[in-house]
């Protein structure tokens, strides 16, 4: 098999002296993040922006990034589409009317403190406040990373207790924070807990760490997880420069544990906000034997305007996608309905009118078909 020469290391990069011992450790890479301004500075020239930024984010949402995410930020381009997600810039201090700091609505949907019950057969179990690196338009920037205006305080006893009681659910969702920052072992705690209610079917974990911290998808984590399928893992990934040899890698170990694997994806502006980014990534993604399952509206979260771009955006790149690459590359273009919603789907107009004799619709290049409604 040809190497496929657009998954690139970057590795150990702007840590040249580590050992590969020490970059390919997670507890390093977690131990090594950078956090601090003076850190920053050694490698890139700060933006009057992203200086002041950096400098308020102790205040909202704090700054963490791993060496290997870190490394593939353009030390030259402030506009760079890594660099934009993960360095805090002024802008998130200023707050449109439309903002607001739980935008989807999860604590006015919390019967006990942690688990989110939004939806009639699932939940939403936040099980951490920690991640490997902090994005800069976290949905949950609220109770994340340490020094949000809340705190998370998730009860465990209680959310069990909760999950056996109601037994019309039957999907958990472990998110938080990430749950892969957690040891095996108290990973599996929670997992074998889970496991152990008759009534819940299958299992997801919500994670950016096969992103930001590839070197924690171990062969002893795999096997761990392989015990408790049906288990499904959602990544998060919004530009194709994020998947490394090291990112692919880890993804493939998942894989070839039986982990279903899909990506969910945020539409950001000058980052992703373009068809052939997109089309890229997703393709790509395919690549990793992951399927691109959610395209995001970002969400009305306080201080991420200068992220946010167009719904019209959103619309125009699934359909530069749609037959223009395989079906399995398309994601769902959904909104997170503003104040707990739930999941509202988005899609180009294809019908464009429909009776009761015949839906007429429109194909990728615009040619018109007619369908009889005859029963």
């Amino acid at each position: 098999m040809e190497t496929d020469h657009s998954f690139i290391s970057h590795a150990p990069g702007r840590w040249p002296n580590v050992t590969p011992e020490e970059w390919n450790s997670w507890h390093w890479q977690q131990k090594n993040r950078v956090t601090k301004l003076e850190e920053l500075e050694l490698h890139l020239k700060l933006t009057p922006e992203e200086r002041a930024g950096v400098i308020l984010s102790a205040h909202k949402l704090a700054m963490g990034i791993t060496p290997h995410y870190f490394n593939l930020l353009d030390a030259n381009d402030p506009d760079c589409p890594i660099r934009r997600q993960v360095i805090p810039r002024m802008e998130e201090t200023q707050t449109h009317r439309s903002e607001m700091a739980d935008p989807c609505g999860e604590d006015s949907h919390m019967p006990v403190p942690g688990l989110v019950h939004r939806y009639p057969d699932r939940v939403l179990f936040l099980i951490t406040d920690r991640c490997a690196s902090y994005c800069r338009y976290c949905t949950r920037s609220r109770v994340v990373s340490g020094v949000g205006e809340q705190e998370l305080h998730t009860n465990f006893e209680e959310a069990f207790a909760y999950l056996k009681q109601h037994e019309e659910i039957r999907d958990v969702l472990l998110s938080g924070g990430d749950p892969l920052l957690f040891s095996d072992d108290k990973l599996e705690k929670i997992l074998s807990r889970l496991r152990s209610i008759p009534h819940i079917e299958f299992l997801r974990i919500g994670t950016r760490v096969p992103i930001f911290l590839p070197q924690r998808i171990t062969p002893a984590l795999c096997a761990m997880l392989q015990k408790y399928h049906p288990l499904w893992m959602s990544i998060h990934t919004n530009h194709p420069r994020e998947l490394t040899v090291e990112v692919r890698d880890a993804l493939a170990r998942l894989a070839n544990h039986g982990i279903p694997l899909g990506n969910q994806s945020v539409l950001l502006a000058k980052i992703n906000d373009s068809i052939p980014v997109m089309k890229e990534l997703v393709q790509k993604l395919l690549r990793c034997r992951v399927r691109p399952y959610y395209l995001y509206q970002c969400d009305l979260i306080t201080g991420s305007r200068h992220l946010r771009t167009s719904v019209k955006k959103g619309i125009e790149i699934i359909e530069g996608l749609r037959g223009h690459t395989t079906g399995y590359a398309i994601p769902q273009f959904v909104i997170d309905a503003p104040g707990g919603g739930g999941k509202v789907p988005i899609n180009p107009n294809y019908i464009l009118s429909h009776d009761n004799e015949k839906v007429v619709l429109r194909n990728y290049e615009g040619k018109t078909f007619a369908y009889p409604e005859i029963f």
